[in-house]
């Protein structure tokens, strides 16, 4: 039977129905224009009873949310969403889709980027995997013995928390160190950083509104050889490389697939971060894992919605 994932974003809203070998059989978008609180849980409703209408054999649906879901009260929190800290989704969909019989499961944007990967993607088939979303922020999705490690309070893979520099820093309380250094936006504020020291710059991110400067940019910056774009990749590439070394030593997973926002443009760098990697992690375990790219993209949280609906089924 049929099931549907929805994989909700910050600023847009994917559903599919998948089938029980991962084939897409239907396949809707909708931006979500600047909605909050209660408007976003109508838009997930809505987009469901769409494909409700031409599948209505669905057995089960999977919802990936941007953000923390507390198993026991079947409430969310998702920082990019207005009014979504305590927000009580699992009731209100359950209450208010078309089939009342349907299951319904809901769990964060780095779990089902894990289980997106090990179902359709660069995981395939690892029961010890781990994936490091590295976007706007940064978190991971952590499959072991084939079971996703959520923690006490479901709390589990939020590693932009990770501490990888001393001193430590006022600035790191409000994202943490790994992720004020080396995610997409933490690469911007360091880029800021530079520019504020580096009075007599004249480079190509000079040239632009400190303000407006994006990852984007600051890519294109190190393509022409920029100081200022060579020291914040240089910077990130071995914040990447020690986490990895640190999932690599403490989960000893088969794989670690590099994915988000910023993989992508920073591909490219897969052989520096596996290098810098082994300089730090525990060797035996290092030689046993393989780092790589996913192959899902920007689908990764929507497979792995499909992936969390098809569960319940089996």
């Amino acid at each position: 039977m049929p099931v549907i994932g929805i994989d909700l974003g910050g600023t847009k809203l994917a559903a599919a129905v998948f089938n029980n070998n991962g084939t897409i059989l239907n396949r809707n978008t909708a931006p979500l224009e600047g909605r909050k609180g209660g408007d976003v849980g109508k838009l997930i409703i809505s987009e469901v009873n769409l494909l409700l209408s031409s599948h209505e054999d669905v057995s089960s649906i999977g919802i990936c949310i941007p953000g923390i879901f507390y198993a026991t009260t079947g409430c969310v929190w998702a920082p990019n969403i207005p009014e979504w800290e305590n927000y009580p989704l699992l009731d209100e969909v359950q209450q208010s889709i078309r089939a009342k019989n349907i299951r319904i499961s809901i769990d964060s944007d780095r779990a089902c980027y894990i289980l997106g990967e090990t179902w359709q993607g660069s995981a395939k088939g690892c029961t010890d995997a781990v994936f490091l979303a590295i976007g706007t922020g940064i978190g991971a999705g952590i499959l072991c013995d084939g079971r996703i490690i959520r923690g006490h309070g479901d709390i589990a893979g939020a590693l932009g928390w990770m501490g990888l520099q001393r001193p430590f820093r006022e600035v790191y309380k409000s994202c943490g160190c790994f992720e004020y250094n080396a995610s997409g936006e933490g690469m911007v504020k360091v880029a800021h950083e530079m520019l504020k020291k580096e009075k007599e710059y004249t480079g190509p991110l000079g040239d632009k509104d400190p303000d407006s400067i994006t990852t984007r940019d600051i890519f294109a910056a190190y393509e022409k050889q920029d100081c200022i774009a060579s020291f914040v990749i240089d910077e990130a590439i071995a914040y990447w490389g020690m986490a990895v070394a640190n999932i690599v030593s403490t989960f000893n997973p088969e794989k670690i697939i590099l994915g988000g926002g910023v993989f992508g443009p920073a591909t490219q760098f897969i052989d520096r971060i596996t290098e810098e990697a082994r300089k730090w992690a525990q060797p035996i375990s290092m030689k046993q894992a393989s780092i790589e790219v996913s192959s899902l993209g920007g689908d990764a949280g929507l497979v792995g919605a499909g992936r969390l609906a098809l569960m319940m089924t089996e």
